[in-house]
């Protein structure tokens, strides 16, 4: 199972963490584990070479997580949004396989 976490401060996404491997195939050939993984990495790869964001960043085999250290935006919001819509998207494909929990503090 993928668990993926998006935390939220007030309205804005300041971090998010994807957990586990989905299953669905052998490993390295999992479709599911591979789009989340994709979408995953462009968020670190949107906030940091193209907002040139101050983040903190951890890409383990089955474990990725990104956070803010600069302040929230509504531009790092489009790019954690892109993420989560295809996070949705997939969740709702594959239900048995991925999760998404969004935690408010």
């Amino acid at each position: 199972m993928v668990e993926i976490t998006v935390v939220r401060r007030k309205h804005h996404v300041v971090s998010l963490s994807v957990e586990g491997h989905a299953g669905v195939a052998e490993h390295g050939q999992d479709i599911v584990c591979a789009a989340v993984s994709a979408l995953a990495q462009s968020v670190i790869l949107g906030l940091a070479q193209h907002l040139h964001c101050n983040i903190d960043y951890k890409v383990e085999p089955g474990y990725l997580s990104v956070a803010l250290e600069d302040a929230a935006t509504e531009l790092t919001d489009a790019v954690f949004a892109v993420a989560i819509l295809g996070f949705e998207e997939i969740v709702k494909n594959y239900p048995q396989n991925v999760t998404l929990s969004n935690i408010r503090r």
